[in-house]
């Protein structure tokens, strides 16, 4: 019963800081999951999909500021 306790306790914290710690946009994060939808997605590194959802989202930002 406690190893069920930690587990979920464990997993709980991993899901309210994983979105904090993520430094990934909106698109970047869409561009993700169209790389892993479409096998496209590398081991180490970006897919061509999430490279170009980061290079939107940084655009986006640039002209916010």
């Amino acid at each position: 019963m406690m190893r069920h306790i930690l587990t979920v306790m464990a997993l709980g914290l991993l899901v309210a800081v994983g979105p904090v710690a993520c430094d990934k946009g909106p698109m970047q994060r869409t561009g993700a999951k169209l790389d892993r939808a479409t096998d496209q997605d590398k081991l180490i590194g970006k897919g061509p999909i999430e490279q170009v959802g980061k290079n939107i989202d940084t655009a986006v930002k640039d002209l916010k500021q």
